[in-house]
Parts: structure tokens; C-alpha cells; sequence
């Protein structure tokens, strides 16, 4: 009986983390136009840049980015060529 149990318990482990993987877009599949609908829809998300990278997208206006960071202008690169969205990052020209 402890056969099935173990056999069951690594297929859902290796199911849970496929669909962990699977969960965030990828912007590079995208275009332009579907990326910018998406960083709208969920007011902020996490997306695949890379192989192995991944960065937070936030919208223009909002309280997404936490204190002292804002939203700022940044292009990556999709489907369809470089697209302007936003990250948090803090501001320029900051004096602390």
C-alpha cells in the first residue's frame, strides 16, 4: 500500500511544480498588445523574460510598487518587437 501512496504523492509534487512553471506567461509568446492587456487585467504580475528569469510588471497608475518605489518605464522584448510596460524601481535622481 505504501507503493501507490509514495507513486501518488511524487506525481502530485511533479504536477504541483509543472503547473507553478506553466502558470507564469511568458512575455517573449506574447505581443505587444496582449502583454499590455494582461499588466491591466491583474493590476500587477509576474512573468518569464528568460530561460531562466522572471521579473513583476505593474500598471502605470496604482498603488502596486511599495514604498519608496514607483512605476517606471522599461521595453521588453516580445512577439512582436520591444514593448514599453512598467516595473517598480526606485525613483530617479533620489538623494537619501
Amino acid at each position: 500500500m505504501s507503493i501507490p501512496l509514495t507513486a501518488l504523492t511524487t506525481a502530485a509534487i511533479l504536477l504541483a511544480a509543472t503547473g507553478l512553471t506553466e502558470a507564469r506567461p511568458d512575455i517573449r509568446t506574447m505581443s505587444c498588445q496582449q502583454l499590455q492587456q494582461l499588466i491591466q487585467s491583474q493590476r500587477a504580475v509576474v512573468l518569464t523574460t528568460g530561460p531562466n528569469t522572471y521579473d513583476r510588471y505593474v500598471r502605470q497608475f496604482g498603488n502596486e510598487c511599495d514604498w519608496p518605489q514607483v512605476p517606471m518605464s522599461v521595453y521588453v522584448p516580445t512577439r512582436d518587437g520591444h514593448c514599453p510596460v512598467y516595473k517598480c524601481d526606485d525613483p530617479v535622481g533620489r538623494v537619501p
